[in-house]
């Protein structure tokens, strides 16, 4: 099938190798002349574990260009996966989907049937928005056309994208047209059934079930992405919610979620405390959803509270630093992680950039690292103000905790897990460390020679 794809970013990149390496004839479109130098040059402008060497292996499939034009005449189906940032009021801003339909529509052939999907994450009532876009451009350019649009929200993990889209719970498609429905059902068969060799980076897993393909009408599809973002976040909030209790009560919530996470109905995933979520996904779809309720006038006080609580994880932080050195002023306080999570260089929402903010607002001198997310990092926390000369970033982590006063350790790498505590604890000038993603076992890190703080622990 030929495919042409609107957007190289995280959904259009791994969407686009994912296809190719499904023997797809895929190419896609991007107007970022610095990502195209990149992919001309086999490289991912973007890290996700496994995506490079998966593009190096579909290139002869997979071509990438600035024209609209060059590509979506001859193309069979047409994905928009272009970005969708929020507005100031929290709704998710869709001018680049309607620019790149707009565009599409410009260049479609009078006599030829295309199926153009949105696969960016919009608003309720963005597909009917675009199909009117369309229709307006045949109308301008006299023509009558032939485009089904249909709505395939995505449901990739930062990090895990490969994995999951390879191996997906399920693909939802959003559709008014039966024939864009069999489009999209030829188009994922291999996926749908499973026929395809798995890459070798990617096994098929021995307990995978085949995915369902539900069908539904493009609203529903667009409002099933918001909730199920929502959903997650609002099961991270509640766990977090929970921690705050169990410090109070001298609980510890990493028994609290195993054991209401032996609950069929509740299940363990998603209920590990800490400092809450961040990246380009929650923080925009609960704050999209809020403004399509505010659009109503329909009240969402459960999604609000969740908000509310997920980034007062990040105050509650550094209120424990200040509780424990009495003063920020002048400290030096070591950052473990500056991803949002692990194995993903994006640093959108992340929780250390809040906490950092906050360390230099109250006179600390803050040491940062991460395994390679420093430099997305200092360009987000320079923006704004340039870079204050109290930030340091260091590039080995057994350099990070010289003459500090406290570690907070912020993402939970690999690299972390591993670290030799007692190592650490000698460097310090004192042995303080936050563990703001509960991974370290208290007694161990104590035993290292730590004063040891989690998230909801005893």
């Amino acid at each position: 099938m030929k495919i042409a794809i609107i957007g190289t970013g995280y959904v259009g990149l791994t969407t686009a190798v994912v296809l190719s390496y499904l023997h797809h004839d895929v190419a896609a479109v991007d107007k970022d002349e610095s990502k195209l130098t990149l992919l001309h040059a086999r490289k991912s402008p973007i890290h996700e574990p496994g995506i490079q060497n998966l593009l190096e292996e579909v290139w002869h499939t997979l071509r990438f260009t600035p024209s609209v034009a060059e590509v979506v005449p001859e193309a069979e189906l047409v994905l928009i996966a272009v970005g969708t940032p929020p507005k100031q009021n929290g709704e998710a801003d869709t001018r680049h989907v309607e620019q790149a339909a707009r565009e599409v529509a410009q260049v479609c052939l009078p006599n030829k049937h295309y199926t153009l999907v949105v696969k960016s994450t919009v608003p309720i009532g963005t597909n009917q928005r675009v199909a009117k876009v369309v229709e307006s451009v045949f109308s301008t350019r006299g023509i009558r056309g032939n485009v089904s649009v249909a709505s395939n929200p995505e449901f990739l993990q930062e990090g895990l994208a490969l994995q999951g889209a390879f191996y997906p719970d399920r693909i939802v498609v959003g559709a008014n047209s039966d024939e864009a429905v069999d489009t999209l059902r030829r188009l994922y068969k291999p996926i749908l059934e499973q026929t395809f060799d798995p890459p070798s980076e990617f096994p098929r897993p021995s307990s995978y079930h085949l995915p369902p393909m539900m069908t539904t009408d493009p609203n529903s599809a667009e409002m099933i992405k918001y909730a199920a973002n929502t959903f997650l976040a609002l099961k991270i909030s509640f766990i977090n919610e929970i921690a705050g209790l169990c410090e109070e009560v001298d609980a510890d919530v990493t028994e609290v979620a195993r054991g209401i996470g032996l609950d069929a109905r509740i299940g363990h995933r998603f209920l590990r405390a800490g400092l809450g979520w961040g990246g380009s996904c929650y923080p925009k779809d609960t704050a999209a959803l809020l403004g399509v309720a505010a659009q109503s006038g329909y009240k969402m006080p459960i999604t609000e509270a969740a908000r509310t609580v997920n980034f007062r994880q990040r105050e509650r932080i550094v209120e424990k630093l200040r509780g424990t050195l009495g003063t920020l002023k002048g400290k030096i306080i070591g950052v473990l992680g500056l991803a949002f999570k692990p194995n993903t260089d994006d640093v959108r929402e992340a929780p250390a950039l809040d906490i950092i903010r906050e360390l230099l607002a109250e006179g600390a001198i803050v040491r940062a690292h991460d395994p390679i997310a420093i430099a997305n990092a200092r360009r987000a926390l320079s923006e704004k103000h340039g870079m204050d000369n109290r930030l340091h970033f260091i590039e080995d982590v057994y350099e990070l905790p010289y003459d500090t006063d406290a570690l907070v350790l912020v993402t939970e790498w690999d690299l972390y897990h591993k670290l030799e505590l007692r190592r650490l604890a000698k460097q310090m000038k004192t042995p303080i460390l936050i563990d703001g993603r509960n991974v370290y076992s208290p007694e161990e890190a104590r035993a290292a020679g730590f004063h040891y703080i989690g998230v909801g622990r005893t």
